[in-house]
């Protein structure tokens, strides 16, 4: 046995970041281990570290009684007053034992319980580090692929980036540096399991986090983020000082501070948006750029009929839908969007019962088209990438557009789980 432990316990704590106290009870339950091993489980045996002494004392307790019947736990009356004088019947002795003893084989099983122990202090002690810094950004390098994942080096431990997790087009190597958002933390058979991400909208709020002392301070707040990654992301901001512009905060002096957001991720596009608790007020901001006419809310449904002039329709919609599909995502709410011609031909409808009843489903389609000028029809036609729109009439814009809203494509109704691809 080695004489003086105090040393190797604190170089390991020092090392490996280890709980002493877990150390000296990995020693203790060695030394038992090998002791009732060799002893044959046959006496009572207790193990204490001594740290004035740098060692593992033994001892070995026996019962005092009158008769002895077992002599391996108990002890007679006379022969226990040689050792204590005023030790009596019942009494348990204690009585230290020689552990210099122990064999190669007793050694080697403290060596391989310190092991273990330290192993699984250390997995522990990184699964408490990282499961309190989840939502916050992280530093690594790329160590390696594993099927389309990434292996991130953080230091004291590996993490994933799987691929569902990855940007699109964001492509990286061996020995890259990367920045990410800390998703999830879990404990496997295998240790701590800590999951990346470069997509979820969290990644834009600690960004700006970081790059915006205000929202750090907790005087500018991010009340909701969504994005589309690689694409476009908007977040909603609101300032508990009335003498700080949310806004403003996050811009920076000459955009400097929402710029060095945009280079970490690659040139995505950030809308920043003032918040507002009137979710119609919020909804039209969150619909910038493009201009709202009135707004009608539905609380029950919590869904939104958002009204914009015709020459706003396209811009409100956004590419491919996008703008509307990230204002429902940050806000919420389902939002269905009308350009005013289109509000006021179904106000009319309603009124006096409609035509539906007397046309055909291909005409019934074409409602609310024939009011459109054959220009706001083509950037109609753009939006939905209708093929050969440049050189169509009018009449065959209204059919080409009609054809792809009786098939549901031209559906300008989105709700916030809307998952439609960028």
């Amino acid at each position: 046995m080695v004489t003086n432990l105090n040393h190797i316990i604190d170089q390991v704590v020092k090392d490996k970041g280890v709980d002493r106290a877990i150390l000296v009870e990995a020693l203790e339950s060695a030394v038992l281990s090998a002791a009732n091993k060799k002893y044959r489980n046959t006496r009572e045996l207790e193990a204490h570290y001594n740290d004035d002494m740098g060692e593992v004392e033994l001892f070995e307790f026996v019962t005092v009684v009158e008769e002895v019947q077992d002599s391996y736990k108990e002890i007679s009356l006379e022969e226990a007053q040689e050792i204590d004088p005023e030790v009596e019947v019942g009494d348990s002795l204690g009585m230290k034992m020689d552990a210099s003893n122990f064999s190669r084989i007793a050694a080697q099983t403290a060596k391989q319980v310190i092991i273990q122990k330290v192993r699984e202090a250390e997995r522990e002690g990184i699964f408490n580090e990282f499961k309190d810094r989840v939502g916050e950004l992280v530093n690594g390098i790329v160590r390696r692929y594993e099927r389309g994942d990434l292996i991130v080096d953080l230091g004291r431990a590996e993490a994933l980036l799987p691929h569902r997790e990855q940007v699109p087009r964001e492509n990286y190597r061996q020995g890259d540096r990367v920045r990410a958002y800390v998703s999830e933390v879990k404990m496997s058979p295998k240790g701590p399991q800590i999951i990346l991400s470069r997509t979820h909208p969290g990644v834009v709020s600690a960004l700006f986090q970081v790059e915006v002392p205000e929202i750090y301070e907790g005087i500018v707040e991010i009340k909701a983020a969504a994005r589309e990654p690689g694409s476009r992301a908007k977040i909603a901001v609101v300032s508990h000082d009335p003498d700080v512009d949310p806004v403003g905060a996050c811009v920076g002096m000459r955009g400097s501070r929402v710029q060095n957001v945009v280079s970490e991720l690659r040139g995505e596009k950030i809308d920043i948006i003032p918040w507002s608790p009137d979710i119609a007020r919020f909804a039209c901001a969150a619909l910038a750029p493009a201009e709202v006419t009135r707004v009608y809310v539905d609380n029950d449904e919590q869904s939104l009929e958002i009204i914009v002039p015709d020459d706003q329709l396209s811009l409100a919609i956004g590419k491919k839908g996008q703008n509307v599909r990230l204002a429902a995502k940050l806000t919420g709410w389902k939002i269905d969007i009308k350009s005013e011609t289109r509000a006021a031909e179904a106000e009319l409808d309603e009124l006096t019962g409609g035509p539906a009843a007397e046309v055909s489903e291909e005409a019934g389609a074409s409602i609310g088209y024939d009011a459109l000028s054959r220009d706001e029809l083509y950037e109609l036609a753009k939006q939905h990438n209708v093929p050969g729109r440049s050189s169509m009439t009018k009449d065959d814009l209204i059919k080409a557009l009609s054809s792809q809203s009786a098939e549901g494509e031209g559906d300008a109704a989105v709700t916030p789980t809307d998952e439609e691809e960028a």
